[in-house]
């Protein structure tokens, strides 16, 4: 098919209190271009909502009814979603009508992976209907669910279009993309074909709420905590024999499964070095795993921008660490973006998760389609 453009959405599990939404003309193949990109953030009252929404899921944890409030959360970042999609496409001279489809990954509030002799569970709250109908145009929604009911993963996703823009950037099997949203992933191809994806582990989720319970902020802003603290070297060599970090891929997280408990009883500058020297080298362990070691990662989302985590990267998981943009990509709308190009394979009936992605038996489609 001719490229069209897509709209992708994505709010992460950090809750940084905004909406990524981006323009991408594509086929679901390949990336012609790369549209208007920009952050939404949500009112404070919605921002409110996910965040007790989030404590309640906690709470329900896949067993019994789902609780009341999913359906008044759902409704709300659905409504705000709409909006910030109407606001991009206007702002980029487009209109709805100009628009092939949406990505609306929605948010995700409980990730449960599958385990021996137990299938997984994932919720993502987003009414794909309601938006469909509010933007009078193709929404695909719900791209985890068909994975997990299939038995796999259901993450990570962005496997696929990671792989698509390595090889717009001709990268070979010796590069890598990192991603470092609440979680860490990380996507590998040997540029014929063979691809591997997984959660290597944390990323700014534990740190940011461990600054948040020291009331210093959402986030270690510039990494200037960490980069203040001292490594408490044997505690982390304690997190690193995790079975996680060893175990085969594929294999993902929720964004709770390593918490900011791992720094208790340090001080705020102390637990944040520890944190973010954790994050480093779980990600370390991870290329050890994969059938090639990188030698160089580009590392797109918001932990890109925290100096000292790129900096231990580099050190601890001995890589060369560049910033997204070294191939010209936006390294905080490559999530965005993503959803934008899935759309497009939901649309195309394509596959959008694979057997060393999510561990999925064969190739899967997925994705509900509305509109």
């Amino acid at each position: 098919m001719e490229p069209v453009w897509a709209v992708g959405l994505m709010t992460g599990t950090v809750l940084d209190g905004n909406i990524d939404v981006a323009l991408l003309r594509t086929d679901g193949e390949s990336i012609d271009s790369f549209g208007a990109y920009t952050l939404a953030p949500y009112d404070q009252s919605v921002r409110d909502l996910l965040e007790r929404t989030l404590s309640a899921a906690r709470q329900w944890n896949f067993e019994g009814p789902e609780p009341d409030l999913f359906r008044e959360a759902e409704d709300a970042l659905t409504r705000a979603q709409t909006q910030a999609v109407r606001d991009l496409v206007e702002s980029a001279g487009l209109t709805m009508a100009d628009i092939g489809i949406v990505g609306f990954h929605g948010q995700t509030v409980l990730h449960r992976a599958p385990q021996p002799g137990r299938v997984g569970a994932t919720r993502q709250l987003g009414d794909g209907s309601l938006m469909a109908d509010l933007l009078k145009t193709k929404v695909a929604y719900d791209f985890r669910s068909a994975d997990v009911r299939a038995g796999g993963q259901g993450a990570p996703l962005a496997a696929v279009y990671h792989a698509a823009l390595l090889r717009r950037g001709a990268q070979d099997s010796s590069a890598a993309v990192l991603n470092l949203g609440g979680v860490a992933n990380i996507t590998w191809t040997d540029g014929r074909g063979g691809l591997a994806a997984f959660d290597t582990g944390p990323a700014n989720a534990p740190i940011n709420d461990w600054v948040k319970q020291y009331g210093h902020g959402e986030m270690d802003r510039d990494g200037m905590l960490a980069a203040a603290g001292t490594v408490d070297e044997e505690r982390l060599k304690q997190l690193l024999t995790h079975p996680y970090l060893s175990a085969a891929y594929p294999k993902s997280l929720d964004r709770f499964d390593f918490g900011a408990a791992m720094a208790d009883g340090l001080s705020l500058q102390d637990g944040a070095a520890t944190l973010t020297a954790f994050t480093a080298s779980a990600v370390g362990k991870a290329l050890d795993l994969l059938p090639v070691r990188p030698q160089k990662l580009f590392v797109s989302g918001g932990g890109r921008h925290n100096p000292t985590l790129m900096r231990m990267l580099a050190e601890r998981a001995r890589v060369s660490v560049q910033p997204a943009e070294t191939l010209g990509w936006r390294g905080d709308a490559v999530e965005a973006e993503c959803f934008a190009f899935l759309a497009v394979r939901v649309l195309r009936d394509l596959p959008i998760s694979f057997p060393t992605t999510t561990g999925a038996r064969e190739p899967m489609t997925g994705g509900r389609l509305a509109g």
